[in-house]
């Protein structure tokens, strides 16, 4: 008689996944920070770290946030009760996650030693944010549907919302020199990124939950 083993649960790796994508990213961005001791946390945003020598670590630090990430949006449309254009909220998560993958192939560039933001890196950062706001916006109606899911489709709904206003504020009144709140642009940048993952860390908690309490199914046969 051959002995039963519980069945492997993928939607327990993929929430874990969601949680170490963000968690490493601020990491590296942490450690980034403190090697290159001209670079400013408060005044420029994540990706000008791609502009110094060790750059290639932001670029890495990208390519693994957008696998993990697109990892977890998979994981989401698996675990939440599909609904009418339900989908939505997936593939907008799944395009930011996209967008990951082009901030990394079209980064800064350090120009006669000024960090640079390249028109490319600007249309990826645009869809990065907007797409990651607005897919939790669809992505909230989709849980109300799920009584799993329920009672965090408010919170997701917020933070899509504060993405927003944060995004919007970043895009037309820091980014560009001149603008109000320019010397804050990386602080401002980082509150956006902060709601961003911390949201995902609740929800990877959820999908990990509701993974653990469904019935094991055990593989092999007496």
């Amino acid at each position: 008689m051959r002995n039963r083993e519980p069945a492997r649960r993928p939607l327990a790796s993929i929430a874990i996944a969601g949680m170490i994508g963000p968690l490493v990213f601020i990491a590296l961005v942490i450690a980034q920070g403190l090697l290159q001791p001209d670079y400013s946390h408060i005044a420029m945003p994540i990706s000008a770290l791609a502009a110094w020598p060790a750059g290639w670590m932001q670029n890495f630090n990208f390519f693994l946030l957008c696998t993990l990430n697109a990892a977890f949006a998979i994981g989401l449309h698996t675990a939440i009760r599909a609904t009418r254009f339900g989908v939505i909220g997936i593939l907008l998560l799944l395009t930011s996650s996209l967008g990951l993958l082009f901030a990394g192939l079209f980064p800064w560039i350090n120009l006669n030693g000024v960090p640079t933001e390249t028109p490319q890196h600007v249309v990826v950062a645009v869809l990065t944010f907007s797409s990651a706001s607005t897919g939790l916006l669809v992505l909230s109606r989709r849980m109300s549907a799920d009584s799993n899911w329920a009672d965090l489709s408010r919170y997701v709904l917020g933070t899509g919302i504060v993405m927003v206003i944060l995004f919007l504020v970043v895009g037309f009144f820091a980014v560009d020199a001149g603008t109000p709140f320019h010397r804050w642009a990386g602080l401002l940048q980082r509150v956006l990124v902060l709601v961003w993952v911390t949201c995902q860390l609740v929800m990877a908690r959820r999908l990990f939950r509701i993974d653990r309490d469904q019935p094991v199914r055990s593989s092999g046969a007496a």
